[in-house]
């Protein structure tokens, strides 16, 4: 193999290209063919014309940086004011509750959600242990996990046989992998992003977030000797319809009585890629909470180190100027009509894609909010190239289809299903 001799053998096992990106690629070889050509294949909000969609507070924040902001680094664990905006982007009004609660929060910056969750594999978790992840996820959750030497256990995405009281969350099989790690690790770690789950667009119910929430709980009372982290992606979750729904379950759960374990840490990876519409300015944040103020204290030292080993310092424009923007109520109040504005695009596109699928007798999963929707595939490339043959071009991943609501034209939904329908017959 070319370049063995000098690679090492994790370098060795990488190849390949990124199904993503390797699927657009095929939409951009048929729109320069001249050949009729529907996106749904980027992860990238897109405006009906095509065009990338700009959150115009944001940009005009950016615009408008000193140069100094521009240019300096910035401190190697965050400015002080995106931390603290960073907790509330991951808690929302739920965070000034449970700090009266006695809770601690702390804040990493980081190049956008991604490197939030490197920061989470490379210290949550010993070399050789698995990360709990559902089955349909964000296929580059293998590489993060692969490359801290991780491995990785599923659990379904749905009840196997349905549930009526909590439909979009698996119990029974969550629970039977969390008993099986921690009779083998002492240490566990669950990636679960919710709501506007990627690639399904699935949000979990209340009660589903409670009941999970209940047998992370349970899990860790059980096991007082096996550290438990539940790490939330919230990567689209400010385009869903309960924002902050896991703080909300955390903090209706403490006020029902719930016990907080010492072994139990709560962290949210955030990113400002989608939120803000700045995905090449490389801005999140890993934010933890926890009772004991020595153990979020231990956590800003470790995960402050680990950014400064891995890329230094995330880019300090960014984090100021979206901080500067959402310190003044008419700031946020900017970003938040846009925000409306980009939310309400995403929502014609399902609810016309839901009423299409129906009416044909396609079978869509379960969506309900953020960039995406999704259809399960015995074979799933075989789906993604007949629907390619009549024009529509979507992602292919592991049991599924991946269908970017985010980048479909609106006038073009209809053309999505009726090509979903041929290729499912």
């Amino acid at each position: 193999m070319a370049g063995e001799t000098f690679l090492n053998a994790a370098g060795v096992g990488k190849h390949g290209n990124d199904t993503i990106f390797s699927w657009w690629a095929k939409f951009q070889e048929a729109k320069a063919a001249g050949l009729p050509a529907v996106n749904g294949t980027i992860g990238a909000l897109l405006e009906n014309d095509g065009n990338l969609a700009i959150n115009k507070a944001v940009d005009a924040a950016i615009r408008d940086a000193p140069e100094q902001e521009i240019a300096a680094y910035a401190p190697l664990a965050g400015l002080p004011a995106f931390l603290d905006l960073s907790k509330t982007l991951a808690f929302g009004d739920a965070r000034e509750e449970l700090e009266e609660l006695g809770f601690n929060f702390t804040a990493t910056a980081s190049p956008g959600g991604s490197g939030a969750l490197y920061l989470s594999a490379n210290n949550f978790l010993d070399k050789g242990q698995s990360v709990l992840l559902r089955d349909r996820h964000w296929g580059p959750y293998k590489g993060f996990i692969q490359n801290n030497s991780l491995e990785f256990e599923t659990w379904p995405l749905l009840p196997p046989n349905g549930n009526e009281s909590h439909p979009y969350f698996a119990r029974r099989e969550f629970e039977s992998k969390l008993e099986e790690l921690c009779s083998k690790q002492d240490k566990i770690m669950v990636w679960l992003n919710d709501p506007a789950h990627n690639p399904t667009g699935l949000s979990m119910s209340p009660k589903g977030r409670s009941t999970c929430l209940e047998s992370f709980v349970e899990s860790a009372l059980n096991n007082p000797g096996v550290g438990h982290t539940l790490l939330i992606d919230s990567a689209y979750s400010l385009y869903a319809d309960e924002t902050h729904a896991w703080a909300d379950t955390i903090l209706e759960s403490l006020e029902n009585g719930m016990m907080w374990p010492e072994n139990f840490l709560v962290t949210v990876a955030v990113s400002l890629s989608k939120s803000h519409t700045i995905y090449g300015l490389r801005t999140g944040s890993l934010v933890s909470m926890h009772p004991e103020k020595e153990v979020t204290d231990r956590l800003e030292t470790v995960l402050c180190v680990t950014a400064r080993q891995t890329w230094s310092a995330t880019p300090r424009v960014s984090q100021y100027c979206v901080s500067e923007m959402h310190s003044s109520e008419e700031g946020g109040n900017a970003w938040g009509e846009e925000r409306d504005r980009l939310k309400k695009l995403l929502d014609d596109r399902r609810n016309v894609l839901i009423s299409e699928c129906e009416k044909l007798g396609v079978p869509l999963n379960p969506t309900m909010d953020g960039f995406f929707a999704w259809i399960e595939a015995e074979d799933p490339v075989a789906v993604a190239e007949k629907c390619a043959e009549n024009g529509v071009f979507l992602v292919p991943l592991t049991g599924g289809v991946r269908i970017g609501l985010c980048a479909l034209p609106f006038d073009s939904v209809p053309e999505v299903a009726k090509a979903l329908s041929k290729a499912m017959s």
